[in-house]
C-alpha cells in the first residue's frame, strides 16, 4: 500500500512528523507532496502576504503529479484549505485535521470576536474541509464529537497523537531535586495562570516553564521559585522530561481544552514521567486518576498544588505513577498500537472509494 501526504502541512509539528512515522512503521510507502506555507511564520497567520502564498501553493498542489500507484492521499495538519487540491487527483482522501481552525483561532487563541464575519466564515471552511474528506481524523473522541457535529458527520475516526519513540522513550528516574515541568507554547488553553498561581502556593517547589507564546506576559510576574526558558531543542526535550519531578499538562477552562490531550502528555508518559494534568472528557479517554496520572479539576491551582505535593513528598507514589503512564502509552498510543490505527483506516477508505 503507498499514500502520499498531502499539502501545505507544518512540517516539523509532531503530529505530522509521527502519523509518517507510524506509516512507514506498519509498512506502507509514504510519499511526501508537500508545498510549505506555515512553518516560517505564525501559524494560521492570515494576513494579505500570506494569502497570495497560500493561493500559489493551492495552485501548485492540485498541478502536482502524484504518481498513479499512490492510493490515497493524507492530508496533513493545517490542511483546512488544502481539500480541493486534494480531491483533484481522485483518489480516497483522508483528513488528519486534528483541530478546527474556528476552535483554534475564535475560542482558543481568541484572534476573532465570537459571532464576528471571520468567526462565522471560519466556519464555513471548517465544514466545508471535513465533509469534503472521504475520511476525517481527529485526536480524541471529545473532538472528534465537536467536529462531527459541526460538520454534519455520523462518523469521524479517531487516532490519538503519541509520540516520538525515537526521542521519548522510558528514561525517567526520580531526581534528587524535584522540579515541576511545563513545556508548551503558552496558549490560552494550557492554562498557564493556572500554573503560576499553584507556583505561588508552593514556594518551596521548583517549577520550570519551558515556552512562548501568546500568554507569555503572565511571567513577568513569577514567584521567584519559577525558572522561564524561552525554548529547548526538540531534540533536548526528552532529557527534560527525564530529569523532572513532575509533568504539567494542561489547566485551562475552555471547550478545546476539554477536547484535546496535548503532545506534553504523550511525551511525559511515554518517558515514564508522572503527569499532572487536568480531568477532562479527552483526558478520560486515556488516563484514570490515581493509577496513570493525576487529574485535577480545569482551572483548580489549589488542586494542582496539592497533587503535585503529593507527587514531591511520597517516592513511591510518583515511581508508581510514572511506570503506569508508560504502560499505558505503550499500550494505547505506541508507534506500534498507532500505526495498526492509520493503516486500517487508510485500508478502509481505499476499500470504499
Amino acid at each position: 500500500m503507498r499514500v502520499a501526504y498531502f499539502g501545505t502541512w507544518e512540517r516539523g509539528y509532531p503530529r505530522n512528523e509521527h502519523v509518517i512515522s507510524c506509516l512507514r512503521g506498519a509498512g506502507v510507502e509514504v510519499d511526501e507532496i508537500h508545498v510549505p506555507v506555515w512553518h516560517s511564520q505564525h501559524k494560521f497567520a492570515l494576513g494579505p502576504a500570506t494569502l497570495p502564498r497560500l493561493g500559489f501553493a493551492e495552485a501548485r498542489l492540485a498541478a502536482r503529479r502524484v504518481d498513479r500507484a499512490v492510493d490515497a492521499l493524507i492530508v496533513g495538519y493545517p490542511g483546512q484549505f488544502d481539500l480541493p487540491a486534494a480531491k483533484v487527483h481522485r483518489r480516497p482522501v483522508i483528513f488528519n485535521a486534528m483541530i478546527s481552525l474556528y476552535d483554534t483561532l475564535v475560542e482558543d487563541r481568541r484572534r476573532f470576536q465570537e459571532g464576528s464575519l471571520s468567526a462565522r466564515g471560519l466556519r464555513k471552511i471548517d465544514r466545508f474541509a471535513f465533509r469534503s474528506a472521504d475520511v476525517l481524523v481527529s485526536d480524541t473522541a471529545a473532538n472528534a464529537a465537536a467536529m462531527a457535529e459541526l460538520a454534519g458527520l455520523e462518523r469521524v475516526e479517531v487516532c490519538f497523537v503519541g509520540a516520538e519513540e525515537r526521542l521519548f522513550s522510558d528514561r525517567w528516574t526520580r531526581p534528587a531535586e524535584f522540579e515541576a515541568l511545563f513545556v508548551g507554547k503558552l496558549i490560552p488553553l494550557h492554562g498557564l495562570s493556572v500554573i503560576l498561581d499553584a507556583a505561588r502556593l508552593l514556594p518551596d517547589v521548583r517549577f520550570r516553564v519551558v515556552g512562548s507564546g501568546q500568554e507569555v506576559g503572565l511571567l513577568a510576574e513569577r514567584s521567584p521559585n519559577v525558572e522561564h526558558v524561552e525554548w529547548v531543542d526538540y531534540e533536548r526535550l526528552p532529557a527534560a522530561y527525564a530529569s523532572a519531578g513532575c509533568a504539567l499538562g494542561i489547566f485551562g477552562t475552555s471547550g478545546k481544552a476539554a477536547r484535546v490531550i496535548p503532545n506534553k502528555v504523550f511525551q511525559a508518559l511515554a518517558s515514564g514521567t508522572p503527569v499532572v494534568t487536568a480531568d477532562t472528557p479527552a483526558a478520560r479517554e486515556l488516563l484514570t486518576h490515581g493509577q496513570d496520572a493525576l487529574l485535577v479539576p480545569p482551572g483548580d491551582a489549589p488542586a494542582l498544588a496539592r497533587e503535585i505535593e503529593r507527587l514531591r513528598l511520597d517516592g513511591q507514589l510518583a515511581t508508581r505513577i510514572g511506570a503506569a503512564g508508560r504502560r499505558t502509552f505503550v499500550e494505547r498510543a505506541s508507534e506500534e498500537q498507532l500505526g495498526r490505527q492509520w493503516r486500517a483506516l487508510v485500508e478502509r477508505a481505499i476499500a470504499a472509494a
